[in-house]
């Protein structure tokens, strides 16, 4: 089990939540014209429809919530006071790095901004991996204190395959030209055509897309709404249900989705027994580390949820359960927080 764990304190904690709120509001301000309801499946989605000369066009906004209505409502007002809104999230990053909240480095932080300025994480993109770790420091206000050998500089990001599909918009410019700006290089896969990952000469990052994978093999899929294949993995939907925007602290923050924390521990408990016993035992002792330190704070926090989300897991059969029962042999303290938030 991780170190006792640390928390910030609640003014850093309040300075997060307000730079997300920000970004929020940065977002709706950038409405061009009359936002538009589209129904889709059981979904209703929000768009932003406008014209360019003759051409009618629409933007991606997001699903439909009592939240986003309210930006939607106020966007005009919200335009109007960008300048402010720009100069606040500066001094909330400020006072968020004078506190110590890890922020990304200046190498990630810049790719990262320059994807959700094309739309990645907009069109459905949630980052995944240890990038999203570390914006759960700023959400659940916890210092985080796992060894260098347990974080990465590479970059996940993951979405379902239908809901690509269905937004109708693709990310612009596309990856390949920003991965190629920052000097990424396409990863020959086994399928001929057909990129899902990138990698960094000089440093040897690593950008890779993901899918949920709901068949019996693991193959390659298609994002369209990003413009990418993507490499389809078993239990990876479990993760990807009800993100949550969150601010990856650089320059002026940076608007994100991520996984629910509580999610993103229970699946890396899953994702640890899948690499334990062969070449990727070292990533395996990552994810157990970071699900043992994220089920120890959500335990004391937000028990209710944590419990949830190990029920709906638990839930979901066999291989769920035999993955689960198996990876908190090795996370003993894990399992005493879990039967705790389920007590």
């Amino acid at each position: 089990m991780p170190e006792p764990f640390r928390r910030h304190s609640p003014t850093a904690v309040a300075a997060y939540h307000d730079l997300v709120s920000l970004l929020l509001d940065e977002a709706a301000s950038e409405i061009r014209g009359a936002p538009t309801l589209r129904v889709r499946g059981n979904r209703t989605y929000w768009y932003d429809r406008y014209r360019v000369g003759t051409e009618t066009k629409e933007r991606y906004l997001g699903e439909d919530s009592e939240a986003l209505r309210r930006r939607i409502d106020n966007h005009e007002r919200l335009k109007q006071e960008r300048e402010g809104r720009r100069r606040e999230r500066t001094r909330l990053v400020r006072l968020l790095r004078s506190e110590r909240l890890l922020g990304m480095d200046g190498a990630t932080g810049s790719l990262l901004a320059a994807l959700a300025r094309a739309g990645t994480f907009r069109l459905g993109g949630v980052l995944v991996g240890t990038n999203a770790f570390r914006v759960y420091e700023g959400e659940l206000g916890l210092r985080l204190t796992l060894d260098q050998s347990a974080m990465t500089n590479d970059v996940d990001i993951a979405s379902f395959e239908r809901l690509s599909l269905a937004l109708g918009e693709t990310v612009l410019p596309s990856v390949e030209e920003i991965l190629a700006d920052f000097a990424f290089d396409p990863v020959p896969s086994l399928d001929a055509g057909r990129v899902w990952r990138w990698r960094q000469g000089s440093s040897q990052t690593l950008v890779e897309f993901l899918t949920p994978s709901f068949d019996r093999e693991e193959g390659l899929r298609e994002l369209a709404a990003l413009g990418v294949a993507a490499q389809s993995l078993h239990f990876l939907n479990y993760v990807l249900s009800e993100p949550i925007q969150a601010a990856a602290v650089y320059r002026d923050g940076i608007l994100v989705q991520v996984p629910r924390p509580e999610r993103f521990a229970i699946h890396k408990l899953i994702v640890s027994d899948r690499r334990a016993d062969g070449p990727d035992s070292l990533k395996s002792r990552k994810d157990r580390l970071q699900a043992e330190l994220l089920i120890a704070i959500l335990s004391e926090d937000r028990p209710g949820e944590l419990k949830e989300a190990y029920e709906d897991a638990l839930s979901r059969g066999s291989r769920w359960r035999e993955r689960l029962e198996r990876a908190l042999e090795r996370a003993p303290g894990a399992l005493q927080c879990l039967q705790q938030a389920a007590g």
